[in-house]
């Protein structure tokens, strides 16, 4: 079965095309045929990058003014006699599309109707810059394969299992009922994929074990996973709270916002601007939001780089220690993104002096296992730390198979909170 996979941004499409069934899924046979992406939308310099494996990379440019046009371009690359990898456009049999914010309504994907379209709309308000992007792909996509389903699959989904107690903020319970206040969490669909990775190398059974993920990459989040349900999640209502991350500020004293205002003279756009494109890495360094250049920088002797960097490390450290002490324990800590899946000089500070938990580092392991998966502890760690390359399109892509077979899992949310 060919599934189309779309992750629709605001000026951009990420697209991908993975054959995968019930049979290739049971024995880990999923193949990725092709992915890309479409940027620039809206813009006369609109650019297409097609990567199929085995082939040079192909790209072109061209004005695309809105995203069925993206769409519509893929598809036509994608059944090129001469780039593609399908005869026929008709051979997709699905598409999966990525949605970021499901709120309480969605603890799993979904085949797409017009009532979740509705529900997701609701939504919107919970994430104005993303649901939108993510409801004009999939119409697009619709508009154009009208006779295949389409199901969303949620960032957010994964952490409705959250109990109350993890998920409520501690201001007046009334903005809860008014306005769905609470933690979301976010990057659900990767922290799912690399602890069900993990499980699978390890030949564990993920209802028996207590495992860490650590998304680290722009956007950072961790999730605690106990007895393969997230019980924790380091972002909150948005993707701002948590780490401190690439251009966001990451936890910091709420008291500090209405200080700053009242200081600059700073509006609501501004601030939130500050916090979420300006702050971070990039706000404490001034030199780069990117990890690479900041150890750079920190290795010729840059003090705002070091700072940069050991602040990063250091919230790490901490959100692992914490997710440890609230599962009673943990079996296994994971990294994966960009930082996490190639930066050993971040997962050695984190994991420094965390032998207390049960963490054994073999540092020589560590610096070879470089965008790649590997195991980083020494043999007999108590404690085992993985990293594992994310692969988000590829949990849509089942998760789509599973839908339409009637087998997607769901887990129960919480008791209702009176």
């Amino acid at each position: 079965m060919k599934i189309l996979v779309l992750n629709s941004g605001s000026s951009s499409v990420k697209f991908q095309v993975i054959e995968t069934d019930l049979e290739r899924m049971k024995e880990h046979r999923d193949e990725m045929l092709a992915k890309g992406l479409v940027e620039k939308i809206g813009l006369s310099t609109s650019r297409l990058v097609l990567e199929v494996p085995g082939r040079e990379r192909y790209q072109d440019y061209r004005e695309i003014l809105e995203h069925r046009a993206a769409i519509e371009w893929a598809l036509r690359l994608l059944a090129d006699p001469d780039h593609g990898v399908l005869e026929r456009i008709d051979e997709i049999e699905a598409v999966g599309h990525r949605v970021v914010h499901g709120g309480e309504e969605f603890a799993s994907s979904v085949l797409i109707t017009p009532e979740v379209v509705q529900k997701i709309e609701a939504t919107s308000v919970l994430a104005p810059l993303h649901n939108p992007p993510n409801l004009r792909g999939y119409q697009a996509a619709r508009s154009i394969l009208p006779d295949v389903p389409h199901v969303a699959v949620f960032d957010t989904a994964f952490h409705q299992t959250m109990p109350a107690h993890a998920f409520l903020y501690g201001i007046p319970f009334q903005f809860y009922t008014k306005y769905h206040l609470r933690r979301y969490g976010f990057h659900g669909t990767s922290h799912r994929y690399v602890a069900f990775r993990l499980c699978q190398v390890m030949g564990w059974k993920k209802e028996e074990r207590r495992i860490i993920t650590c998304h680290l990459g722009n956007g950072c989040s961790l999730a605690a996973i106990d007895q393969g349900r997230s019980i924790d999640t380091s972002m909150g209502f948005t993707p701002l709270e948590g780490l401190l991350m690439g251009t966001r500020s990451g936890d910091m004293d709420p008291a500090i916002v209405p200080w700053l205002m009242a200081m600059e003279e700073l509006t609501l756009h501004q601030i939130n601007t500050m916090l979420n494109k300006h702050s971070g890495l990039y706000g404490v360094s001034g030199i780069s939001s990117d990890m690479r250049e900041l150890m750079k920088a920190r290795a010729e002797g840059n003090r705002r780089a070091d700072a940069a960097f050991r602040m990063f490390c250091y919230r790490l450290k901490k959100y692992i220690g914490a997710y440890a002490a609230a599962m009673g324990g943990a079996d296994a800590v994971v990294f994966t993104g960009g930082i996490g899946e190639n930066a050993p000089e971040v997962r050695e500070w984190a994991l420094d002096h965390m032998e207390y938990m049960g963490v054994r580092l073999d540092k020589e392991r560590n610096r070879q296992v470089v965008g790649a998966e590997g195991e980083i502890t020494a043999d007999g760690s108590p404690v085992r730390v993985m990293v594992i390359p994310t692969n988000e399109e590829r949990v849509i892509a089942r998760d789509v198979v599973r839908v339409l077979n009637g087998i997607m899992p769901t887990f129960e949310p919480p008791e209702t909170v009176a």
